[in-house]
């Protein structure tokens, strides 16, 4: 029985056939001298052209590769998130299939992760992509980002990035999420690194994005926001959920009062406001109540959580 790999290389692929044999070769040559064992794991997104019989010949001719091919096109994050479940190494590590990420940069980020970090995200300082369509919406989202989340990374939409294996195993990611890995990380206490990479112009194909991404993004990214925020302070968000049931039965209580001779008189509608009332207030005390069971899971799961800084090592295994 082969000894698991030690370093991970997660490629999602959608329609990129001119690149795949390109990439491989050069993924070998950044990794063989690193001298630690390794493995390719290749995502097809139900591609229409020929990436996936290519990843098959590849797979034939290089035990180290590994192909998963989705059932239905799901997305570059779905994508990731399959090659992740499928990923066996101690370090996991992110690229585009296009040949615009270098894999030559990916033993900088495993130098990284050796000085401590948990997460390294890749910074394409000098983009090769055209500005009004790809640089400026890549800009504004960065900067909303690093204003909401409070997470200053300069680029999270580089696929190019390296996980220690802990940090990806309580990720569960959707939508367009896959570029908030570092900020998801950052939640959970991992340490966050930069290394600046070097970006290429596109060789083959098409691009992908385009501007219709960019709202989905900021959609994912509110969401993003509040559930970290409730994450954080779940028993605020339960008080808010109270504040109308606590105003209703102030409101009552002050009927009640002004009404006290028709309460007396009238049982039946006594017996209405009572009940309606007595409501209310278990309402009021329902949400509480769910706010302070929150809360104390919160702390609970902060104290037992474990914080990822196990040192990489050359001779680690799961």
């Amino acid at each position: 029985m082969q000894p698991l790999p030690e370093i991970s290389v997660v490629v999602p692929v959608y329609n990129e056939e001119g690149s795949l044999s390109i990439l491989q070769a050069e993924i070998v040559e950044a990794l063989e001298p690193v001298r630690r064992r390794f493995e390719v794991v290749y995502v097809d997104d139900r591609s229409s052209d020929r990436s996936l019989p290519i990843l098959l010949e590849l797979q034939r001719a290089d035990d180290r590769i590994r192909v998963v091919g989705l059932r239905g096109r799901s997305g570059q994050t779905a994508a990731m998130a399959a090659g992740f479940d499928h990923a066996r190494g101690d370090i996991v590590v992110t690229l585009d299939g296009d040949l615009q990420n270098d894999p030559a940069d990916i033993p900088r980020l495993l130098v990284a992760l050796e000085h401590g970090a948990d997460v390294v995200a890749g910074w394409r300082k000098n983009r090769q992509d055209g500005f009004v369509l790809r640089r400026l919406p890549s800009l504004v989202a960065n900067r909303l980002i690093a204003l909401v989340s409070g997470v200053a990374v300069h680029d999270t939409g580089c696929t190019l990035k390296a996980f220690r294996r802990e940090v990806v195993e309580r990720l569960p990611i959707y939508a367009e999420q896959h570029r908030f890995l570092p900020v998801l990380s950052a939640g959970s206490g991992a340490r966050i690194a930069e290394v600046v990479v070097n970006h290429r112009p596109r060789r083959f194909g098409k691009s992908k994005y385009g501007l219709g991404r960019a709202l989905r993004v900021l959609v994912d990214l509110l969401v993003i926001q509040m559930l970290a925020s409730f994450s954080q302070r779940p028993l605020s968000y339960f008080a808010l959920l109270t504040a109308p049931f606590a105003m209703l039965l102030v409101g009552l209580l002050a009927s009640a009062a002004a009404n006290s001779d028709r309460i007396t008189s009238d049982k039946s509608w006594g017996n209405v406001a009572l009940l309606t009332t007595m409501l209310v207030l278990m309402l009021c005390a329902y949400f509480l109540m769910l706010g302070l069971l929150a809360e104390l899971a919160v702390k609970a799961s902060g104290m037992h959580r474990a914080r990822p800084h196990r040192p990489l090592t050359r001779g680690s295994s799961r």
